[in-house]
């Protein structure tokens, strides 16, 4: 199992936002949703071994499972609808219990923090000043912790520098945060650029 978490921090934690405009209105979404279809879209398939979690708010987590999502198009408006779903169904979500809004996507109360301990897998931190990739075996069960635009807060970096098993660089550039999904799904797939 492959996992991503995503940190939306200017994300909307409520379904009142227009599709019409993911970059402004809600507060970067669009960034968040090309990192869900560069998780999961092959060409004419959909990985079924990821799951990503998007941290919205620091409030709620909204859990897109490959095995069992249906309704994911490669396209930012309908990933940001199977977003807005999740929002409308925000207030059934009572604790950490997970509610269902659509066929592979779920939402929950869990922050950052409750979601990363959640996990189960090797949590590995993606930073610029980490061990090049390539230098490091592929972990089996990796959880890959991203955030949208904006770097980690203090109070996530020091999270993630307390639990995180590897910190690694995908390479000598920062890269956007649904581009370093596509080069860690590469790093994976030919095991650590090892085989084509």
């Amino acid at each position: 199992m492959r996992q991503f978490v995503v940190v939306g921090h200017e994300a909307p934690t409520a379904p009142e936002f227009t599709l019409d405009d993911l970059a402004g209105g809600a507060g970067r979404l669009d960034v968040l949703c090309r990192c869900v279809t560069s998780a999961f879209f092959l060409s004419h398939a959909i990985r079924e071994d990821v799951r990503v979690h998007l941290v919205l708010g620091d409030a709620f987590t909204i859990t897109f499972e490959g095995s069992d999502l249906r309704r994911l198009n490669p396209d930012e408006r309908s990933t940001a609808a199977l977003i807005r779903g999740a929002l409308e169904r925000r207030e059934d979500a009572i604790g950490h219990q997970p509610v269902e809004s659509s066929p592979g996507v779920s939402i929950r109360r869990r922050g950052f923090e409750a979601t990363l301990d959640a996990l189960d897998g090797t949590l590995v931190q993606l930073h610029e000043a980490g061990t090049p990739v390539v230098d490091r075996d592929p972990p089996s069960d990796p959880v890959f912790a991203l955030s949208d635009h904006r770097d980690f807060a203090d109070r996530e970096a020091d999270c993630l520098s307390e639990r995180a098993d590897r910190r690694v660089r995908l390479g000598p550039r920062a890269l956007h945060a649904d581009h370093a999904i596509t080069v860690a799904h590469n790093y994976l797939d030919t095991e650590g650029f090892r085989s084509y």
